[in-house]
Formats: C-alpha cells, structure tokens, sequence
C-alpha cells in the first residue's frame, strides 16, 4: 500500500494555487476541469499530493476543527518573518513542546490549518 495524497475542497483555486506554490513551495503537477463549474489541481513536494477541488455549486467549506497539515520548514523565526511580509497572520504559536521542535500554525487561504515546523 502506498499514501496518494489528500483532498481539498476549496473556495477559490487561484488563491489557493497562489498559497500552496508561492507561500508553500509545492509543484504544480496537473491541473484540469473534468465539468463545467469545476477544476481539480495536484500539487506536490516528491511523491505524496495535494488535490484542490473547486466546485462553484459548492458554497460552503466544512474546514473541520481538527485537520492540520503539517510542512517542515528550516527556521519558525525566518519563516514568520516571510510570512509577515506576504501579510499572512499567524494563527497561534511558535509553540516549542520539547527541545527537538518549534512549530506554529497559520491558516490557507480556505481555513484549513497549516503547521509549519523546525525540527532542531
């Protein structure tokens, strides 16, 4: 068996193709409308992806209260301050719960929450 990838519903693809290459370095990989009024995209960082549905007779996004993903990143400290400058606000943290790992949240541009850690 082998992880694929995960499932996105989001409310505006362009915004979210922005924030997932641009803030987050994913690849675009493929990108198609298999209907009218509906566009899927895969995004990737090696193997495992990230599918975006957009789907316009869909109007609100169930984002859940527990569903994180989590990106390794090289510094919490550089990392916010990239983030500041591209005007994305910190959600909550940095947070260190042991010596080994900083991390903090921010939130996409549909909600969902994206964990952004140090490994130390």
């Amino acid at each position: 068996m082998k992880y694929l990838w995960t499932t996105l519903s989001v409310k505006e693809m362009e915004r979210s193709l922005d924030f997932y290459q641009n803030i987050l370095g994913l690849t675009l990989k493929r990108k198609f409308s298999p209907a009218p009024g509906m566009e899927f995209a895969f995004l990737a960082d090696g193997e495992t992806e990230l599918e975006l549905i957009y789907n316009e007779k869909v109007k609100d996004i169930k984002t859940g209260d527990s569903l994180s993903m989590g990106f390794k990143i090289e510094s919490t400290d550089k990392f916010m301050e990239f983030l500041k400058e591209k005007e994305i606000d910190i959600h909550s943290g940095p947070f260190q719960p042991n010596p080994n790992i900083r991390f903090f949240f921010v939130l996409d541009p549909n909600g969902y929450k994206i964990q952004l850690v140090e490994e130390m």
